[in-house]
C-alpha cells in the first residue's frame, strides 16, 4: 500500500507539471510546450503503471485505485498552486476536498 501511494504521489508531481506548468510562461510556444508537457510525462507514466500494478496485486481494487489518485492529485495540486503559482488558498477549496475525503473513505469501507 505504502509502495503504491509514494509511486502515485511522485507521479502526478510530474504529471502537474506536464499540464499545468507552463500557466506562468506564457511566452513558450505551444507546440514547444506541448512537446516539453510529453516529455515530462512519459515519466509519469513510468511511475504511474507500476503504482497501479502494486496497488491492484495489493488488493485495490480499480475504484479504489482512481478516487485515491485523484486525492493524492488534489493534494499535489494545492501545493502547487500555492507555492508554484502563488494562488491564495481559500476555505471552499478545504470544504471541496474534505468531500473529497470522505469519498475515499467509503471507497475503502467494507
Amino acid at each position: 500500500m505504502i509502495k503504491t501511494i509514494v509511486l502515485l504521489t511522485c507521479s502526478n508531481i510530474f504529471m502537474t507539471f506536464a499540464w499545468y506548468g507552463f500557466l506562468k510562461d506564457t511566452g513558450v510556444p505551444i507546440w514547444k510546450a506541448i512537446l516539453i508537457s510529453w516529455s515530462i510525462a512519459f515519466f509519469e507514466y513510468c511511475l504511474m503503471v507500476p503504482a497501479n500494478r502494486a496497488g491492484f496485486a495489493n488488493g485495490f481494487n480499480g475504484f479504489q485505485l482512481k478516487i485515491t489518485q485523484e486525492l493524492i492529485t488534489l493534494v499535489v495540486f494545492t501545493v502547487f498552486a500555492v507555492l508554484y503559482l502563488k494562488e491564495p488558498f481559500q476555505m471552499k477549496y478545504l470544504v471541496s476536498f474534505l468531500f473529497i475525503l470522505g469519498a475515499v473513505y467509503f471507497a475503502f469501507k467494507k
